[in-house]
């Protein structure tokens, strides 16, 4: 199928629940940690390089980062979640800026929550889950560097987690992900794509 988002740029970055856009009609939400290689999957999805570029010091840009795939539609990146060398007050605005908007934000029609497929389903992403799952808004659960591991590894997570989320979410998609090797690109756009129409 032909990328529906390599006309997909960067509009601008948001860092409280009052600057959210008001002209916003749909937007899909991209989160991870800050090891789970989130802006190279935003840059695989969208075959562009350097659209989501990652922080060097996690913790330190706290900001909501907003790309439209067409007018009021939106891809939306969250910083990783690794707030090591952040001060506590800083993780204490962002985490209310994070449960805010993923918690009340309309807008809001699906989650991709972005895993290293060796790590998946950390204290962290469950944290997240706490905030989003209430939303009964659909998530791909995307496990990301697959290439790290054989085909018969890569079955034998997908299937664990699969039964694990299915414990406690019930519209979901599993998918497994590599930017280097263009593994589940096409079908993550083709869900993406869907929620967006």
């Amino acid at each position: 199928m032909a990328n529906p988002f390599t006309s997909c740029k960067f509009d601008f970055s948001v860092a409280s629940i009052d600057k959210l856009p008001q002209c916003s009609e749909k937007e899909v939400v991209f989160a991870g940690r800050s090891n789970s290689g989130k802006s190279s999957v935003i840059n695989a999805l969208t075959a562009q390089k350097h659209l989501a570029r990652s922080s060097k010091t996690p913790g330190r840009t706290q900001l909501l980062n907003f790309f439209s795939t067409k007018p009021n539609h939106f891809l939306v990146d969250l910083p990783g979640y690794g707030y090591a060398k952040a001060p506590r007050a800083v993780k204490e605005v962002w985490e209310h800026l994070l449960t805010s908007y993923l918690s009340r934000r309309l807008q809001i029609c699906g989650l991709v929550l972005i895993m290293d497929i060796r790590h998946p389903l950390e204290d962290r992403d469950y944290m997240l889950l706490d905030i989003f799952l209430p939303t009964q808004k659909p998530i791909i659960f995307l496990l990301n560097k697959a290439d790290k591991l054989s085909r018969h590894q890569i079955s034998i997570q997908h299937a664990t987690i699969s039964k694990e989320i299915g414990i406690f979410c019930s519209d979901f998609h599993v998918k497994s992900f590599s930017a280097t090797k263009g593994l589940g690109i096409n079908s993550v756009r083709t869900i993406i794509n869907n929620w967006l129409l």
